[in-house]
Order: structure tokens, then C-alpha cells, then sequence
């Protein structure tokens, strides 16, 4: 059977495995967060959501999908953040990054554009709740599920997100990486990132996952949106360039990799 990826995929590909990766990503997380996380209580009064932790797995796991899935096509960005990183590693044309973002942006919009048609459809007055509740949205202050300010938030987007591209620089390199294992690296990364912040700001690290939820958040999601399309992609920048002067022309001996394995 011949091997359908033998010919290099085209740009137009390229931009629809990021826009579909972005959807799943988008689709699954929120997806969770809003129908899933607070769901009522069984008759014995236990709790029927699925919380922080199923959120956090939610928003590794879709990102997980969407890797194996289309990262041999696209690189498996999924995140504009991750894409300047990876221009400012050296390992992404940066001629190519705009076109990258805006898919990834279009497949995050998409993504909660479905979740507002199911939630037309949902029971009693579902949808004006949850976009009155700002729809997932990310937020600081009276908009932080912690009630963390402004500077936490910029401080967490930074730190979070230059965390999260360095592990993706490092386990996607073309020597020292697996890329076996990659996206289950990268994946749980996510959900150790969501895990330690969502109580902060809702976790971003990833601004077309900001944006697609503020289009339905309301005035207050809308007028805090920079915070999480700026920050998050100077934390991206900042591990791009880091790793790229610490990491990226280092090879270890043949003799230190043996000694490392062993």
C-alpha cells in the first residue's frame, strides 16, 4: 500500500492541521470545563464533575490527540505562543508563523463557536449562565477563580508558558528528543501547567485558546484578553531564545550520551 504522506504536505495542509488541532484542543477543553467540571451531585451527594484535575487532563489530552494525530503534517503547534517560540528557536521560519497563528486562531473560534450551538440547545437558561460566568474565560481579579491579580497573572502566563515551550523544544529536538514519546511529554506538561494555575487565571499559555473563549465571555473577558494574547507569547519568545543560546547547538559525545544511558 503506498504511503499517502510520501509527498511533503502542502502549506494549505500545513494550515489545516493547525486549525483542526487548535478545534480539538479548544473543543475537548472547554468543552469539559463548561459542561463537565461543576456537574451537579449523585442522590448520595458526591460530586458528579470532573473539577481542576479533569480539566487539566482534558486540556493534555485533546492536546495529545492532536499531535499524533497531525504533527508529522503541521509540526503540531496548535498554540501561536509555541509557534513564535519555535521562530525564535530557529526552529520555525518566521515568514511562516502568520499564517500558522491565524489558523490556529480560526480552529480555536470555531471550536467554542460549536459549543455556543450546543448550548442553545441546552436546558433552561445554560448558555446565559455560562457566558455570564464568562464562558471559561481567562481573567484576574474578579475574574480569577483564586482572586489573583493583574501581575499574578502576566508572572504566570510568562513563567508557564516559557516552561511549557522549553519542554517542547527539548523533547522534540532532532538528536536529543524521542519523538515516540513527545506528545505524551508535551500532553502531561499541559496538565501539570493547567494543574498549578487554573486557580490563578484559568490557565492560558496559549492565546488562541483566550480568544476563542472572550469572543463569548462578555465585556469583562473581552477588556482582559491582552493580558493573555501578549504575555503568554513573550513567555514562548523568551524559551525560544533561550534554549536556542543554552540548548540548541549542543551535542553530547558519543561516549556521554552511552554513559548517560547506562
Amino acid at each position: 500500500m503506498s504511503d499517502t504522506l510520501a509527498t511533503p504536505p502542502t502549506t494549505v495542509t500545513k494550515l489545516a492541521a493547525e486549525a483542526l488541532g487548535t478545534f480539538l484542543l479548544v473543543f475537548g477543553s472547554i468543552g469539559t470545563a463548561l459542561f463537565a467540571a461543576t456537574f451537579g451531585l449523585a442522590d448520595n451527594g458526591t460530586p458528579l464533575g470532573v473539577g481542576f484535575v479533569g480539566v487539566a487532563l482534558a486540556f493534555g489530552l485533546t492536546l495529545m490527540a492532536g499531535i499524533y494525530a497531525w504533527g508529522n503534517i503541521s509540526g503540531g503547534h496548535f498554540n501561536p505562543a509555541v509557534t513564535l517560540g519555535l521562530a525564535a528557536a530557529g526552529r520555525f521560519s518566521w515568514k511562516d508563523a502568520p499564517a500558522y497563528i491565524v489558523a490556529q486562531f480560526v480552529g480555536g473560534a470555531v471550536g467554542t463557536t460549536l459549543l455556543v450551538l450546543i448550548g442553545l440547545f441546552g436546558p433552561d437558561d445554560w448558555l446565559a449562565t455560562a457566558q455570564d460566568g464568562g464562558f471559561a474565560s481567562n481573567g484576574y481579579g474578579a475574574s480569577s477563580p483564586g482572586g489573583f491579580g493583574l501581575g499574578a497573572a502576566i508572572i504566570a502566563e510568562v513563567l508557564f508558558t516559557a516552561i511549557f515551550v522549553l519542554v517542547i523544544l527539548g523533547v522534540t529536538h532532532t538528536k536529543r528528543g524521542n519523538g515516540n514519546v513527545a506528545g505524551l511529554s508535551i500532553g502531561l506538561t499541559l496538565v501539570a501547567i493547567h494543574l498549578a494555575s487554573i486557580p490563578i487565571d484559568n490557565t492560558s499559555v496559549n492565546p488562541a485558546r483566550s480568544l476563542a473563549t472572550a469572543l463569548y465571555g462578555g465585556i469583562d473577558a473581552l477588556s482582559q484578553l491582552w493580558v493573555f494574547l501578549v504575555f503568554p507569547v513573550v513567555g514562548g519568545l523568551l524559551a525560544g531564545w533561550l534554549h536556542r543560546a543554552l540548548f540548541e547547538r549542543v551535542d553530547l559525545p558519543p561516549l556521554q550520551s552511552e554513559a548517560r544511558v547506562n
